[in-house]
Formats: C-alpha cells, structure tokens, sequence
C-alpha cells in the first residue's frame, strides 16, 4: 500500500475514533437556555454575566469550567452533584455559590423542583474559552 494512501486510511480512522469518542462521552443538557447579558475581555480574562434558566426536570449536563463561576439563584432550586455522584449543594432562590476550574472538578446541575430554576451567572475564564466543556458521566444513574 502506498505511504499516501496508507497516512490516508489512518487519518480517517483516526478521525473516525475521535468522533465516535466524543458522540459516545457527550452528556448534553436538557431544558436549559441561557442569554448573555454583558461580556468584556480584560488583561487576558473573559468576564461574561449570563442568565441560565433550567426547566423542571432539566439538567446542565455534566461539564466543568476552565475558570471560575459565580451564581446567584434568581428563582426556583438548583441541585449540584459532582463527579462521585452525590450531592455537593443544593441552592435556593437568594443563595450564591461559585464552581472551581478545571477537569477535575466535573459537575452537573438539575432542576429537581416544579418550577423553572434561574440563575445569574458570572463566567471569569481565560480569554477565548468557551463556557464549559462537556465531560462525560462519570458513571452516575442519573445525567
């Protein structure tokens, strides 16, 4: 087989892999939509303010940040469960709470309660990063 097409059939199966890789780890959220409110880039960092509304029954999916996350709950109760699937907050209308950066602190929000969940949010990320990166279940019964 000839080396271009051999670099060829490897790049495609390759490609392939990691496509499967990613469709097969990706948790989406349901019922969630957000609006910017504000955002601005200083020094290297993003700062954007966002409202995040999640409806009864919906969930974020599991993702992380790669800065830190400010909240403040608007309306309604947000669960929080991390990566060892137990709960580690659960916030109600008036409360703030932030969420740490990076891989390692894999999370996902839901909306438990009969009423749609807003929150507040401020994203301070490293300049050009995207507000979360989806992360897959880590073996919870639950998204």
């Amino acid at each position: 087989m000839n080396k271009l097409l051999r670099s060829g059939l490897v790049a495609s199966a390759v490609a392939g892999l990691t496509l499967a890789a990613t469709t097969a780890s990706a948790t989406p959220g349901s019922g969630v939509t957000g609006t910017i409110i504000s955002q601005t880039t200083i020094d290297g960092k993003d700062y954007v303010l966002r409202e995040i509304t999640i409806e009864p029954g919906g969930s974020t999916g599991w993702h992380f940040h790669d800065g830190t996350l400010y909240a403040y709950v608007k309306q309604g109760t947000l669960s929080h469960f991390n990566s060892s699937c137990g709960t580690d907050g659960t916030y109600k209308k008036g409360a703030f709470f932030t969420e740490p950066s990076g891989a390692d602190h894999v999370h996902v929000g839901r909306n438990l309660g009969s009423e749609p969940m807003v929150l507040d949010v401020l994203y301070v990320d490293p300049a050009g990063s995207p507000l979360s990166e989806d992360a897959p279940n880590p073996g919870c019964d639950f998204q």
